[in-house]
């Protein structure tokens, strides 16, 4: 019983080593002629079993590999036994025309060379057309607003996909590089468009492209993958339902429930020659720009300041041809007189779109303030930036300025240090009208000097008087009151009115009795809260339900008092005898 199965079985694995040494493999292409973005379908055969898989190397020349799937079989009929296995390649063309798919190795063996024929895409090409077959379903076009920036300079790239069947799970990429930085700019806008008599549904994207060195640049163009609806597949649902076929023209399920296929379309790659920074481009920053506009208003606008009040000067910059991030700080640009300092506040930023390209806005707040009185000349303030439609430097200004301070409230006087006569320097207001009428700025007297000093001298005296005089009056053994204890009603009073407080679960009656109560227990040293109360207690059960009264009368809930009132019977007895600890400070809310 066990010798003929064991027979058979070795039959088969010699049938199954005749078999590989006679192996063949074979290749198959379906369809043979596609347009652009169009996969089509390898197809590997291995006759016998193998557990090795191809060599696909030489298929990454032309062709992206999408994806695969494998699969064996076993037959036996009459009792001669046929095995092999297949491999399905989705492969996506690289580009256009004829393209050799090349022989691949597999266990030893060679597949044929096979020719693939694919539509070139003509609409990208030529964006005013379309591929004069007609049968380009799908296609991309792409616009650089220029070709030969500046360094650095932003460059608009539009991208506009043409469809006219429905896309399933699509998406639109544009791959960075290391030499240029790619930026989506706003969001994809979508319209209809009609090229040679056929209608498409149009989507537009625009990117913004920042190249980041000198010289010829190329970037691969922006790729759409896609699903697309499979006509060569025959498996429609709906195929033969004349509802679907007639109004929608269509099957509006597809997507769902028929077969689709995959579709990828490449724009045709982008090439920059960039031009690096010009040698007469000498400003603090590199700003290649096609306008650049700077704008300020102050607060308050007019009228004299006085020491310590800030004046706030606002600065509005916008420039068409590049972001906000890559606009100045303009506090860091601008000169300050001796005298004045500059808080900067954070400045907003703003990108948007305008026209065809890309407009940066910064706006920012700066506060000055003057440490001493005195004539502040604020300089001009400069920002050069490079005109990229013209080709030269320009610079935008904001004109010179003059503040005026006065003393502050305090009676703060000018500084009394010779200034300087160079420009931003500040000018007391008396040594300037001195200058303007020729004479020179009288010597001051010293004689306020004295005046204050005898006055401080008085002054003390007098304190000192007072102090020796009502210690005289005062008996060495007296004790004062304090004047909340002479007003505080009585213990049996206040504590009476504590219980019924807590008995009425009210919190913030409840702990102004009590303190009450303490200030009466305790005329000449009353705590000045309840923690201060906690702590003279000493006792471990009342503390946490002081702290939870006191948490409730100012961060709000409900309140139970019954737990408190019995147990705090007496304030007197407990705290009788006790010695306190050192007087901490006051509480948080006395």
């Amino acid at each position: 019983m066990t010798i003929l199965p064991c027979r058979f079985l070795v039959s088969i694995a010699l049938l199954g080593m005749s078999q590989a040494v006679a192996a063949a493999v074979t290749a198959q292409l379906e369809p043979t002629q596609v347009g652009a973005g169009e996969a089509v379908q390898l197809i590997l055969r291995h006759d016998g079993h193998t557990g090795s898989q191809p060599d696909l190397g030489p298929l990454k020349q032309d062709f992206d590999v999408l994806g695969s799937s494998t699969g064996s079989s076993l037959q036996i009929v009459n009792g001669s036994m046929s095995a092999h296995t297949e491999i399905d390649l989705t492969l996506m063309p690289k580009r256009s025309g004829t393209l050799q798919v090349p022989p691949l190795q597999w266990d030893g063996q060679i597949t044929p060379a096979l020719t693939l024929t694919v539509s070139g895409n003509a609409a990208a090409a030529q964006p005013g057309s379309i591929p004069a077959s007609g049968t380009q379903h799908v296609f991309l076009t792409t616009t650089l607003d220029q070709k030969q920036p500046y360094v650095q300079a932003a460059v608009t790239l539009t991208v506009r996909l043409y469809t006219d069947e429905p896309l399933y799970q699509a998406s639109l990429e544009l791959q960075p590089s290391n030499a240029v930085l790619v930026q989506q700019l706003g969001q994809d806008s979508q319209t209809s468009a009609t090229r040679n008599g056929r209608s498409y549904r149009m989507i537009e994207r625009k990117y913004l492209l920042f190249p980041q060195r000198s010289g010829r640049l190329r970037l691969d163009g922006p790729v759409l993958n896609a699903e697309v609806e499979d006509a060569r597949g025959g498996n429609d649902p709906f195929g033969a339902n004349a509802f679907f076929g007639s109004v929608f023209g269509r099957n509006p399920f597809g997507g769902m429930m028929g077969a689709t296929r995959p579709l990828r379309v490449r724009a045709d790659p982008l090439v920059l020659d960039v031009r690096p920074r010009p040698a007469s481009g000498t400003g603090h920053d590199w700003l290649p720009a096609q306008k650049v506009t700077l704008a300020e208003t102050w607060q308050p606008d007019s009228g004299p300041i006085h020491v310590g009040d800030p004046v706030t000067r606002h600065l509005h910059l916008e420039a068409l041809g590049l972001t906000a991030s890559q606009l100045p700080d303009l506090s860091v640009l601008m000169p300050l007189p001796d005298g004045l300092r500059a808080y900067p506040d954070q400045a907003k930023l703003n990108t948007g779109v305008q026209g065809d390209g890309v407009v940066g806005t910064r706006d920012q707040d700066i506060a000055l303030i003057a440490s001493r009185s005195g004539r502040y000349r604020i300089p001009p303030l400069h920002l050069s930036w490079w005109d990229t439609r013209r080709n030269l430097q320009r610079e935008v200004d904001l004109p010179a300025r003059t503040l005026t301070v006065l003393p502050g409230s305090g009676g703060v006087a000018a500084s009394t240090a010779p200034p300087s006569q160079a420009a931003g320097t500040p000018l007391p207001p008396a040594e300037s009208a001195g200058r303007a009428s020729g004479r020179p700025a009288a010597p001051e007297s010293p004689l306020w000097r004295w005046l204050s000093l005898g006055l401080g001298m008085l002054w003390l005296g007098t304190l000192a008087a007072w102090w020796a005089s009502r210690r005289r009056r005062a008996p060495a053994s007296a004790k004062p009151v304090p004047a909340a204890a002479a007003n505080a009603p009585s213990a049996a009073g206040a504590r009476k009115a504590f219980r019924e407080a807590c008995y009425a679960n009210d919190p913030r009656a409840a702990r102004r009795t009590l303190l009450d109560w303490a200030r009466a227990t305790w005329p000449h040293d009353p705590p000045l809260g309840l923690q201060a109360l906690a702590d003279r207690l000493g006792a471990a059960g009342p503390e946490p339900l002081l702290k939870e009264l006191d948490r409730v009368c100012y961060a709000g809930g409900a309140w139970q008092g019954k737990a408190l009132a019995d147990a705090l019977a007496s304030l007197a007895e407990d705290g009788k005898n006790r010695s306190r600890p050192a007087p901490a400070l006051a509480g948080l809310y006395p």
